[in-house]
């Protein structure tokens, strides 16, 4: 194999030439902060494409560089794991939009301050194309794999139907071929939230470093109760209260799901950015894979050879199975390969971060299968 000084670090990379948008604006300069870990063979057909989900970044295998916690996927990717580094060269980018070194609105804009709510407003679709011009500029071609939970699903839906000839193998794991009602709802509840703290002031709180971190708390709890499945926080938290023998008949965390919910949140803002959770949640809004194909979702993947397995939870109520067998079934319609599992978790939809029996299973059959 060649050399790669790329393993296990975070690295910026600026692309040329502006990126067009679907809403008809352009972005330019572009960056993409990534991780990479293992190394290209001779003819980089090895190389695997890690899409992350809104919240997550391209710290999938190495800590963080701001919480210090590891890797959000440090059980399945690295050494004689199920995505092993020792085959396969992995690459995670931070996606465009978020703030995590890739371009954002916490980034400079070309007049020198930060773009805030002047960054135009991006699709996922945008997202996929600013990394294909990353692999362009790494020399990569075709990817062995590109696998992603929840948003990272859609991301590798928009691979394989934008890009299918660089797409051999596709895992989607817990995400939808568009985005519900209920799920615009919860998300507009957040950037409400955010919106309403008057620490927000339009997206211009960068100079003074005073940012609204109560609205992005408050969007945060709300978001992670749709993480959770009933029974888990049942069994988790059930009606216990926090540090105390009674309730107090005030408005304190009397109970330890409010204690948790509230650490969530407050720990959320030492590490995201309000106008990227904007962002972030108004491109997985729009999207709708189905509708950029004259509404009919299986002509996403007409004549694709790309091999495809979906993987859904029980317990996910945020992107249940029932999205999943959309997908399954527009890929048979469209006579593509395709393995589906249900599996049994009683996290919800958080169940592909956390320790899943059987997942670890699912995801080194499909790998090992890729070439095939």
């Amino acid at each position: 194999m060649t050399a790669n000084p790329l393993f296990g670090l975070n690295r910026h990379i600026r692309l040329p030439g502006p990126l067009a948008l679907d809403g008809g604006q352009s972005l330019a300069p572009v960056e993409i902060a990534y991780e990479s870990y293992g190394e290209l063979n001779a003819d980089r057909s090895n190389a695997i494409l890690i899409c992350h989900a809104l919240t997550m970044d391209q710290h999938v295998a190495s800590p963080h560089p701001i919480t210090g916690k590891p890797g959000w996927w440090m059980d399945m990717v690295g050494p004689g794991k199920p995505i092993d580094t020792d085959r396969f060269c992995v690459i995670c980018p931070n996606v465009i939009g978020s703030c995590m070194g890739s371009s954002g609105p916490s980034t400079m804009a070309p007049d020198g301050g930060h773009w805030g709510m002047r960054f135009p407003v991006i699709t996922i679709r945008d997202m996929v194309r600013a990394q294909a011009m990353l692999l362009d500029q790494m020399g990569i071609e075709r990817l062995y794999a590109v696998i992603g939970g929840s948003m990272g699903g859609m991301l590798t839906l928009s691979w394989a139907a934008t890009y299918p000839d660089r797409v051999q193998a596709a895992m989607i794991i817990a995400s939808t071929a568009r985005h519900s009602a209920q799920n615009i709802a919860f998300h507009e509840v957040g950037r409400q939230a955010i919106m309403a703290d008057p620490q927000w002031r339009g997206g211009d709180y960068y100079a003074d470093g005073q940012s609204p971190d109560a609205g992005l708390a408050v969007a945060r709890m709300a978001a992670h109760i749709t993480y959770m499945s009933e029974q888990g926080l049942t069994e988790k938290f059930g009606r216990q209260l926090q540090n105390r023998d009674a309730k107090t008949f005030g408005f304190d965390a009397d109970f330890q799901i409010e204690s948790y919910l509230r650490h969530q949140g407050i720990s959320f803002t030492d590490r995201f950015d309000a106008n990227s959770y904007l962002y972030i949640t108004r491109a997985m809004d729009y999207w709708d894979l189905a509708e950029d194909h004259g509404g009919v979702l299986a002509h996403a993947f007409t004549g694709t050879r790309t091999r495809f397995c979906l993987v859904s939870f029980d317990t996910d109520w945020l992107y249940p199975t029932a999205e999943s067998k959309v997908i399954v079934h527009a890929l048979n319609a469209a006579g593509a390969p395709v393995s589906f599992v249900e599996l049994t978790s009683p996290f919800g939809h958080d169940a592909f971060l956390m320790d899943t029996p059987g997942l670890d299973r699912v995801i080194d059959g499909f790998v090992k299968g890729g070439g095939q």
